[in-house]
């Protein structure tokens, strides 16, 4: 009985020092991690993508390393048809036609505002018929030379900045399709190299009024791809999932999407750049929508994490850090 009671103590402290020792190494690892991914930050901020993603490559997979980076397990590659995505919860019909009913209202209060604040104007100070028109032809000619001049930016760049202003639900929508984006993307392999949530921050960051909140990523071996003329199926599957990552990302949360009808059409023009039929473009569609679904229910976590990360403004790295540290290691 005693000896039985000595091996038990034994195992007990032997167990206790091991977790010590896995403590250890988990915070060393994690240190080590967060030092290679601010080095990853200072190459992203260069400019200098070919490194930042040979640091990440350097890591990837390896223990105490980048172990979710390309990890994400796929569903197989075939035909699927609608009954088979209905089956796994899944309506294109809400997700592949996304409709911004918020901006829809602002601008449409808006427009209704201005044509008030006009009436009540020209009743308070008197304008004739004619200071009327001129006034209107004046509005007119600054609507078209935003339109023409900057594709609409100006007008793109209140209405975003008004949304973000009164609707929570609107800068919701927003940060977690742009966290749909960067996680997809880092899943499967390709190192996001930076985000915005707004016009105005992509004003900020960019200097372009035609830029609005995305994810930009370190796309150079996809770009050498399209330039040569031969796209490999493993980089258009990677695109078309990342592609359609934000508007995936709304459906799930919100039960439709309103932002990412620009992701949709550029997916559209790649397809037909193609030369995909309308069968083929049409199948790679629905395995990439049922893959990337099935992808973020698995880690809900990991995006809700990321998404706060993201609101916050975390740099790249710290989100990559934010994955690596909510995923399992068993459940990549």
């Amino acid at each position: 009985m005693g000896l039985v009671i000595y091996s038990s103590g034994l195992l007990s402290h032997l167990r206790l020092r091991l977790s010590k020792i896995r403590a250890v190494y988990s915070s060393e690892s994690a240190v080590l991690r967060l030092q290679i991914l601010e080095r990853v930050d200072v190459e992203l901020t260069k400019g200098d993508e070919r490194v930042a993603l040979s640091l990440v490559k350097d890591i990837q997979g390896k223990p105490g390393g980048l172990r979710c980076f390309g990890a994400a397990r796929q569903v197989p590659q075939r035909l699927y048809t609608l009954d088979e995505l209905k089956l796994n919860g899944i309506d294109t019909s809400s997700l592949l036609s996304p409709l911004d009913t918020t901006l829809g209202s602002i601008e449409r209060n808006l427009q209704l505002a201005a044509a008030l604040g006009g009436l009540s104007a020209s009743v308070a100070f008197g304008f004739n018929q004619l200071q009327i028109l001129m006034f209107s032809l004046g509005l007119l000619f600054l609507w078209s030379l935003d339109l023409v001049s900057f594709g609409g930016g100006v007008a793109s760049l209140v209405l975003d900045t008004i949304g973000h202003t009164l609707s929570k639900k609107y800068r919701d929508r927003v940060v977690q399709h742009e966290a749909g984006h960067f996680l997809i993307a880092y899943l499967l392999g390709v190192l996001p190299k930076g985000y915005t949530l707004s016009s105005l921050e992509a004003l900020r960051k960019e200097g372009s009024l035609n830029v609005q909140a995305g994810t930009s990523f370190v796309d150079f071996e996809f770009l050498e791809e399209v330039n040569a003329g031969k796209v490999s199926a493993k980089m258009l599957n990677r695109f078309s999932c990342i592609a359609l990552a934000g508007v995936a990302t709304e459906y799930l949360l919100f039960g439709c999407a309103e932002g990412g009808l620009a992701d949709i059409d550029k997916l559209d023009r790649l397809l037909k750049g193609l030369g995909f039929t309308q069968k083929k473009a049409d199948s790679q569609v629905r395995w990439a929508v049922l893959n990337i679904i099935l992808i973020l229910r698995r880690h809900e976590g990991a995006r809700s994490k990321l998404a706060e990360a993201m609101s916050l403004g975390s740099s790249v790295g710290l989100c990559i850090d934010t994955i690596e540290k909510t995923i399992d290691d068993d459940d990549v």
